[in-house]
């Protein structure tokens, strides 16, 4: 594994960590420290926040400059992320469009599109989701049902989708809908990108039991989508999913930043506690820790072959498997460390966030099957 940070690199840092030294405030840094939710105010500092990274062109840095953003290296990108933690900054407030759903307009979207789409994406202006799962498509993305059907100028769509991150925000939504039931389920999919604000849509918030309007169902009636709404030739909307999941997958080299953060914290609090001190304890916080520093080095892995040529592939599968067995790990031994305290305050929400983990981001079951089949070569089920 060769992973070693370039001097253009480290010049990117510098430069940057002195732009967010400049320009983070108390009120940004106590943004950042709790969830958007369904808060319309902080909605809109996120999104003044959004600007402003956007007129330093750092929005979104690895987008070309000819759409605003900086073109940047794989590990220019890594030494992003790492200042971003460091500073404890809040991200953007468009994080799905600017990463996943982006690069799948600049691939397969017509120039008007891009003309159109991208700058008020990068900017925060519009807010989008992803259409993808439904209620019996999850994991198994290629059943969606929700139909679309040709009817003169227009794409008449009709169905539900659900776990929609931000949709009681989202103005814009990419989503994939059936155009073709004869088809194989792979091939009569298409990709629209749809107007939240079109006659016959209904969002309906989802309460989590962290308390918090994180996700959203959205039902389609009778929805007429303008034709130009349509991402890349009718029915192949799975080669446009793809494009956006392949940019989804990579973004978990990231995963262990934060995790190694709170892990760190809680080692601390320890410490000051003296929970330290039980054999037991101490046993579970060697484990996290370690659970923390392996999931570094996939990450950096991962990197690694990238920087080499090599796509971003089943070691994203380990990352995700890694991380959300970790948090979960994590969350269990906070409540050894600070027994009732764990159940209030951050350590509370975050214990109770932790439980959707092995869910979000495709499931611990998905990731196992793909990393036997993938890495280690065994026969499908």
């Amino acid at each position: 594994m060769d992973f070693t940070y370039p001097q253009g690199a480290e010049a990117f840092r510098k430069e940057f960590r002195a732009w967010l030294d400049e320009n983070l405030t108390d009120d940004l840094l106590e943004l950042a420290q709790h969830p958007v939710g369904d808060d319309p105010d902080r909605i809109e500092r996120m999104r003044a926040w959004n600007r402003t990274l956007a007129d330093a062109r750092y929005a979104a840095i690895a987008w070309p400059p000819e759409y605003g953003g900086r073109g940047a290296s794989l590990m220019e990108q890594v030494v992003y992320a790492e200042e971003m933690h460091r500073a404890g900054a809040p991200g953007t407030v468009n994080i799905i469009g600017l990463s996943n759903i982006a690069p799948a307009i600049m691939e397969h979207g017509t120039e008007e599109q891009k003309r159109d789409l991208l700058p008020r994406m990068l900017r925060g202006d519009d807010i989008w989701c992803q259409g993808f799962s439904e209620p019996d498509a999850g994991s198994d993305l290629a059943s969606l049902s929700t139909s679309a059907v040709l009817d003169g100028d227009a794409i008449v769509v009709n169905g539900q989708k659900t776990w929609n991150t931000l949709g009681a925000f989202a103005n814009r939504c990419e989503l994939l809908v059936r155009t073709d039931r004869d088809a194989p389920k792979h091939r009569g999919i298409s990709c629209l990108l749809v107007d939240m604000g079109l006659p016959g849509i209904e969002v309906r918030p989802l309460v989590t039991i962290a308390g918090e309007r994180e996700f959203s169902e959205i039902f389609f009636t009778d929805v007429r989508v303008p034709h130009d709404g349509l991402l890349g030739p009718i029915n192949e909307g799975w080669r446009v999913a793809m494009t956006t999941l392949a940019y989804e997958r990579g973004t978990v080299a990231n995963l262990h930043l934060g995790l190694r953060k709170k892990i760190a914290d809680l080692l601390e609090t320890a410490k000051g506690t003296g929970a330290a001190s039980d054999a037991v304890v101490r046993q579970k916080l060697a484990r996290v820790y370690l659970e923390g520093e392996l999931l570094k080095l996939v990450s950096q892995r991962a990197i690694s072959g990238a920087l080499h040529g090599r796509e971003i592939g089943p070691e994203s599968s380990i990352a995700k498997l890694v991380w959300s067995e970790a948090e979960q790990h994590l969350g269990e031994a906070a409540g050894d460390v600070l027994g009732p305290d764990a159940n209030t305050g951050r350590w509370g929400r975050d214990r109770v966030a932790m439980r959707s983990y092995t869910i979000a981001g495709g499931t611990t079951q998905v990731n196992k099957n793909i990393i036997a089949q993938r890495l280690l070569g065994l026969p499908r089920e």
